[in-house]
């Protein structure tokens, strides 16, 4: 089976504009953009034929064709990455059995998260996409409430049934645990959902035509476009082996980059 990645990037973020192009300290003491982070990223997961990055920001092509990425432009009027990533499979006339849309935001994410997205929609032909959620550590939910003690948007947590489709997803942190009454502190029964996702061909394709719900609207969540519409989100759990995740939401999320980076190196 084909499969691509695509990174959707886009600079006027309201939370943190030029985001795609912030510049991160590097172990080594060099400093990398956000979205060649994400491009490396994506070039090191297995069985992928090709990579690209989706833009409407010129700023962004340049950097990213620098660095010797593929770019597809886009339009200005797509909302949010699932949308872009559509477009560009429709605009490049891309032929593909999966479509991986790495999220430019994430650097941190592991290869083999990707991977077992891959594995996931090859083994269970019936889920139309997938998307990773890894059960977080104390230190991750820490950080999850600081956030929103703080009034910042930060994770985003994921709600799911036995068979791991998703019934919900978040900004706030769920499902509310009171800390104090769990048995084992350090397993705590909350999802940090991961901005990856697979797609179908005829998903991307739908998603184009549903309507946008009043959920999607609140929680600024593009895949609750397919659950407010009916379809299934099947949820990857994946496991960090050790490896710090987290997204760049805010300008404060770099320094956490920063920190993990150095940890792991």
């Amino acid at each position: 089976m084909s499969t691509v990645i695509i990174i959707p990037a886009r600079y006027a973020s309201s939370r943190y504009p030029g985001k795609p192009l912030a510049m991160l300290h590097q172990p080594t003491g060099e400093t990398m953009s956000l979205i060649e982070m994400s491009y490396k990223t994506a070039c090191q997961v297995k069985g992928v034929d090709n990579v690209f990055v989706a833009t409407d920001d010129l700023r962004i092509k340049e950097a990213a064709e620098a660095f010797g990425a593929s770019v597809i432009m886009t339009s200005d009027t797509c909302k949010n990455g699932t949308e872009r990533c559509a477009e560009a499979l429709a605009v490049a006339e891309l032929e593909a059995n999966l479509i991986i849309n790495l999220q430019g935001d994430a650097p941190l994410t592991p290869p083999w998260f990707v991977e077992e997205l891959i594995a996931a929609l090859n083994t269970d032909q019936s889920a139309e996409m997938a998307t990773p959620v890894l059960q977080v550590d104390a230190e991750t939910y820490s950080h999850f409430r600081q956030d929103r003690l703080n009034n910042r948007v930060g994770g985003t947590t994921a709600i799911f049934d036995r068979d791991r489709y998703a019934l919900y997803f978040s900004k706030e942190v769920l499902p509310f645990l009171d800390i104090s009454k769990l048995h084992d502190p350090q397993n705590i029964p909350v999802y940090h959902h991961v901005g990856v996702y697979a797609y179908r061909p005829d998903a991307l394709k739908t998603y184009m035509s549903l309507p946008e719900g009043p959920l999607e609207q609140l929680e600024g969540l593009e895949q609750l476009r397919f659950l407010e519409n009916g379809h299934k989100v099947k949820c990857v759990e994946v496991d960090a082996k050790g490896r710090i995740f987290w997204e760049l939401n805010n300008p404060e999320d770099v320094e956490r980059i920063e920190n993990a980076m150095r940890s792991m190196a």
